[in-house]
């Protein structure tokens, strides 16, 4: 765990070094805003829904994108190399790499925080859903770090890692929404594999143990993915 932690503290302190850092969160905060702010005037309506509706499909944009030097900017500038002559494990390596991305994605969701301040200040604001979507939004950015960091793990390239991240967690997140071009027969296995299915129900304030296990389960997938694609290039 110490070995996880030392790389933990040093790749999170990379993302402050560059720029695309603050663009990403900048763009983020963006988009977020704009369409929750445009919504909300226009419904009236004194609650978040229009913002973890919108979650899923900007994660699948923006996370990609904070993961995809994880892994392949080591294996491009030839770092990974001098990374292994280090006392860690390939685990180890894993392990921080996504608590630091994961990290990065908690701190870009605090700004957030100020729309439902907004809203109370307006209105009668539900804090149970709020709370069940911030909880969400930390398992989806878990899952979705996870495989943004195994797409990381597959290539040198950054751009073709963030090809890769974002197309999966694009499928997941509108995998419940393509049902309807599939035979009956699949419909339930197809709707429990939907990240967006099991993010809905958390954001509702409704923490059930199926939607928990789902993005635990998507999470450990993908970082053992990203274990085993770094075992394979020592």
């Amino acid at each position: 765990m110490r070995q996880a932690i030392q790389i933990f503290r040093k790749d999170f302190r990379s993302y402050f070094v560059s720029p695309i850092a603050y663009i990403v969160i900048a763009i983020f905060l963006l988009v977020t805003g704009w369409f929750f702010f445009a919504t909300f005037f226009l419904f009236g309506q004194a609650n978040l829904r229009n913002f973890f509706s919108l979650l899923p499909i900007i994660f699948s944009f923006v996370i990609p994108a904070i993961t995809m030097r994880l892994v392949s900017e080591e294996l491009n500038i030839g770092s990974y190399e001098i990374l292994l002559t280090m006392p860690v494990t390939f685990s180890g390596v894993v392990v921080g790499k996504f608590m630091a991305a994961l990290a990065f994605v908690v701190a870009m969701l605090i700004p957030t925080m100020s729309y439902p301040i907004t809203v109370t200040a307006l209105g009668q604001l539900d804090w149970g859903p709020v709370l069940g979507g911030y909880i969400g939004s930390a398992l989806l950015g878990a899952a979705f770090c996870a495989i943004g960091l195994f797409a990381s793990a597959l290539t040198r390239n950054q751009i073709i890692a963030f090809i890769i991240g974002m197309a999966i967690c694009f499928i997941l997140t509108l995998l419940d929404k393509m049902l309807f071009f599939l035979p009956r027969s699949w419909l339930g296995v197809l709707s429990y594999l939907g990240a967006d299915f099991h993010f809905q129900n958390i954001s509702k304030g409704i923490i059930d143990s199926r939607d928990v296990v789902y993005f635990i389960s998507v999470s450990f997938i993908g970082l053992y993915g990203a274990y085993l694609a770094l075992r394979e290039k020592h």
